[in-house]
């Protein structure tokens, strides 16, 4: 489980098809404090650390399914391409975001952008299953990132990004057209679940 509140900017160092995708990440994590078998969020995606190393930064490798590959923005990573980094969750950790599972739901595309002072305005349009999932003050998280929802209008919706969150994650790379993972809250999953049997 994670929080939504990126704790790191990794880079992709390698990307290697081996059956399996394999990606080592660079990262500012001190490795000798993560286990083989960690679990860290990359852009949201829960993954598996199964290498360490330093050489000659510090770096984990991950191996990553088709399956996963397909239903998220996987495909689109390249080396040299910036990741918002998350270590797994631990009792008695500050949960200043909301309950993240690293399961992404689906991806979505960066449809407008705009200035608002210091910050940004950036509405995405979900996949059609899942916006119902999605409303305003409610909580989404993007690309691992614990957010605030502004507004809704149909499968379109926005957010607003102040200059911390821009320049704390990968938010401030943000583009139009981009792929971004999509993990809907946990807790309006059940709500829409219960109502079906009302």
């Amino acid at each position: 489980m994670f929080t939504g509140i990126v704790t790191d900017i990794g880079r992709v160092l390698v990307l290697e098809q081996r059956g399996d995708l394999r990606a080592r990440i660079g990262t500012g994590y001190d490795v000798e404090s993560i286990d083989i078998g960690a679990s860290i969020a990359c852009n949201g995606v829960c993954l598996t650390v199964i290498a360490l190393g330093r050489d000659p930064q510090n770096w984990f490798d991950v191996e990553i399914s088709a399956e996963t590959v397909g239903a998220t923005n996987v495909g689109g990573w390249q080396v040299g391409g910036r990741l918002n980094l998350e270590r797994a969750l631990k009792v008695g950790d500050e949960l200043g975001g909301h309950i993240v599972s690293g399961h992404v739901d689906g991806v979505a595309e960066v449809v407008g952008m705009h200035d608002e002072g210091d910050s940004t305005r950036v509405m995405f349009r979900a996949p059609d299953a899942l916006a119902r999932f999605i409303a305003p003050k409610g909580s989404v998280a993007l690309n691992g990132t614990s957010l605030t929802v502004n507004e809704v209008s149909g499968t379109d919706f926005g957010i607003n990004f102040i200059p911390h969150t821009k320049s704390a994650t990968t938010w401030g790379d943000v583009g139009m057209g981009d792929k971004i993972n999509l993990e809907i809250d946990t807790m309006a999953r059940y709500v829409a679940r219960l109502r079906e049997y009302e």
